[in-house]
């Protein structure tokens, strides 16, 4: 069977059939006091940006609920923390500001999403009210919102994510085995092993 592929909106919209009106005006280009409550209690978002080529990313991030700093209704940051320091994410928004950020909150099936405009920042005052465990970030992403709206549960419906009984997280090799199977590293085994171990977890701030 040959591939048929679709080649224009017009294409498209014939094959999906039109937006339903409560999906189509859900944008919003402020933060409703709902959306500073899921905020609040969110401990993790995925966020998605592209080079100047169309290149892109997607990087997760997590902290304590309400990591995401609400500056005021249309501006929002988030803390950088001690990582493997590629900076895709961050490169990219240097060459293209465009962002899209989902935060979810576990046990719920919907999520929030954030579209807008970036920018990385080293200083500002409000860093003081981004300290967890005594680490004070060295930069944070500034969104500046330029859409905003909660995403239907569906995805989550479907794909059971959090639900216990449907979990298998030892399908796959550890961590560490991954790693050593797809890489080229000049660790054993067993130092990656304990490298990703037990005090992998107390190292997160430091």
């Amino acid at each position: 069977m040959s591939w048929v592929e679709i080649g224009s909106e017009a294409e498209l919209r014939e094959l999906l059939g039109e937006v339903k009106s409560r999906a189509a005006t859900k944008e919003r280009v402020r933060l409703h006091e709902r959306d500073r409550q899921w905020l609040a209690a969110s401990p993790f978002c995925l966020i998605a940006t592209s080079d100047a080529e169309g290149n892109c990313d997607v990087s997760p991030k997590g902290d304590p609920a309400g990591f995401a700093h609400v500056i005021d209704d249309t501006t929002i940051a988030i803390p950088d923390r001690p990582g493997n320091r590629r900076a895709d994410g961050f490169r990219n928004i240097l060459r293209n500001p465009h962002i899209g950020l989902i935060f979810l909150i576990p046990g719920r099936n919907e999520t929030l999403r954030v579209n807008g405009r970036a920018r990385l920042v080293r200083e500002a005052p409000f860093f003081d009210e981004l300290i967890v465990k005594g680490h004070r970030p060295d930069l944070a992403i500034v969104v500046e919102i330029e859409q905003i709206f909660f995403h239907c549960a569906k995805a989550f419906l479907r794909s059971s994510l959090w639900k216990p009984d449907r979990w298998e997280a030892d399908l796959l090799p550890s961590h560490a085995q991954l790693i050593k199977d797809v890489q080229k590293v000049d660790e054993t085994l067993e130092e990656l092993e304990d490298y990703y171990g037990e005090t992998y977890a107390k190292r997160l701030y430091g």
